[in-house]
């Protein structure tokens, strides 16, 4: 029977055609909620890095070498090197902090790729009699089990995921850098330590030699003023002389045992491990400085390049403030057993499983995401602020460096030739002392010059291997890991 139009069931909006109806209207909401959502705007950040040449720099030869120590041929200060990386607690924990930051990397990483767990439950529960279900089933108890696999993915449309973990690629590179420029920092403590008490225990036998020679003139005066040809005045004045060197010779004693002390802390050891070290100071070769000196420092100094990195990890972190002003688009699935009671718990008639999309969109967030855009930017002007100090710092350290070294060479020459000439003169006075020409006296006075000469050349000795190890480090104590690639938004 034909039922009355009027009566007749009215066909659904699928069939009167009302699916681009209803697309129409999804998409009209979308719009507006798009409109009306926060937006980033087109704040990014101010500063700008510092090109190399910008300070002069320039590139050339490779210099240092990696385990540049070596170079020295001290078999006692190679193998305080090799103490000092295995057991010094401050490279340790630079070593701790990297691997800290590689973890860092591998969970930003995990953020773009699938993930799936299991889950199970078993709830034994009685049902109210007074609640939203009336008897029978309320009173009832029972037992429902679930067991069920979930996954979901985060479809990174708008690139979150990925900046975070660029900014962790470039925490975790920055802080192998970091290891790095500790271990420098280490390696050249070491050495320098090293060839400062090699310089005091140099001095030590100059003073001792000293001691001997003053108090042989002090012997000689005391017979010539015995003998009447000296005063007590010049008697007293020679005689006052040898506590002063006692004096000396204390305290390089004194500053001996210190600088062990300071060896031992730094290869991480009591102060026994160095007690009985005696560096010979003349063993040491003394290096020339290179033809070419290099001052491609963002390659050579490893706080640069972390600095680099740093900069990185900021404007990736810019990015990440960025991307969260726009939607996240998830999708979740999960599949498994859900069933009361266990009679039928892996019957197949218990299984469940359901997918689909899920949308978060920011539309109001009380001015947070834009205040977290604002600091995201200014911690990106940070890090290339911080990058340009670093690299100004880095040049006039090799600056100063370059200019000691050469200032140590240029002194020791004059010393090397005073020297020479104070032995000669000693010489000839010995001669005229031989041939019957002069007294003990004359000899001894003759020798003090080339003694205070003695002294001041492993001064200048221990001074120039000092200015090698702080030009060494200088120019990044023989790291050599490539820089980042200038980041765009940094130019």
């Amino acid at each position: 029977m034909n039922l009355p139009h009027s009566s007749r069931i009215p066909a659904s909006p699928r069939r009167a055609g009302g699916r681009p109806g209803w697309r129409l209207a999804a998409l009209s909401g979308l719009l507006a909620l798009l409109g009306g959502c926060a937006m980033p705007g087109s704040a990014k950040p101010d500063a700008r890095m510092l090109q190399p040449s910008q300070l002069g720099l320039r590139h050339a030869a490779v210099f240092p070498a990696e385990n540049w120590w070596q170079s020295f041929r001290d078999p006692d200060l190679d193998r305080l090197e090799r103490q000092a990386l295995a057991g010094n607690p401050d490279l340790r924990q630079a070593q701790a902090r990297e691997r800290q930051a590689q973890a860092a990397r591998g969970v930003a990483h995990a953020a773009l790729l699938p993930h799936l767990g299991l889950g199970a439950s078993s709830n034994h529960e009685r049902l109210s009699e007074y609640g939203i279900f009336p008897p029978p089933l309320g009173g009832m108890v029972f037992t429902e089990n679930q067991a069920a696999l979930q996954g979901g993915y985060e479809l990174d449309f708008f690139g979150r995921n990925r900046a975070r973990l660029r900014a962790a690629v470039g925490e975790a590179r920055a802080a192998a850098a970091q290891a790095q420029a500790a271990r420098v920092v280490i390696t050249s403590d070491v050495a320098r330590a090293y060839f400062e008490l090699a310089g005091l225990v140099a001095q030590g036998r100059v003073l001792h030699d000293m001691l001997r020679q003053r108090q042989s003139v002090v012997r000689l005066v005391d017979q010539r003023a015995a003998a009447g040809l000296d005063n007590t005045v010049q008697q007293r004045q020679v005689q006052a002389r040898i506590p002063q060197l006692r004096v000396r010779i204390e305290a390089n004693r004194q500053a001996q045992q210190q600088a062990r002390d300071a060896l031992a802390a730094l290869v991480g050891a009591g102060p026994q491990a160095t007690a009985g070290l005696r560096p010979e100071l003349h063993a040491v070769p003394l290096p020339g400085l290179p033809r070419q000196l290099p001052a491609n420092l963002i390659g050579r100094r490893p706080d640069v390049v972390a600095a680099r990195w740093q900069v990185q990890s900021a404007l990736a972190s810019v990015d990440v403030a960025r991307a969260s002003f726009y939607p996240d688009i998830n999708l979740t699935a999960f599949v498994g057993l859900d069933a009361l009671g266990w009679s039928q718990f892996l019957n197949v008639a218990s299984r469940t499983w359901g997918v689909g999309p899920a949308l978060s969109l920011p539309i109001f967030e009380g001015g947070a995401l834009r205040a977290n855009l604002r600091a995201a930017n200014a911690g990106a002007d940070a890090a290339v602020d911080q990058y340009n100090a670093t690299l100004v710092d880095a040049v006039r350290e090799v600056a100063d460096a370059i200019a000691q070294r050469r200032s140590a060479q240029a002194q020791i020459a004059q010393q090397r030739k005073a020297l020479r000439l104070a032995r000669q003169a000693h010489r000839l006075v010995r001669e005229r002392f031989a041939a019957g020409l002069g007294n003990e006296l004359m000899v001894l006075q003759a020798q003090d010059p080339v003694l205070q000469l003695r002294q001041l050349g492993s001064e200048l000795k221990t001074q120039a291997l000092v200015d090698d190890v702080a030009l060494i480090r200088a120019l990044g104590g023989g790291y050599g890991s490539a820089a980042p690639a200038r980041p765009a938004a940094a130019r």
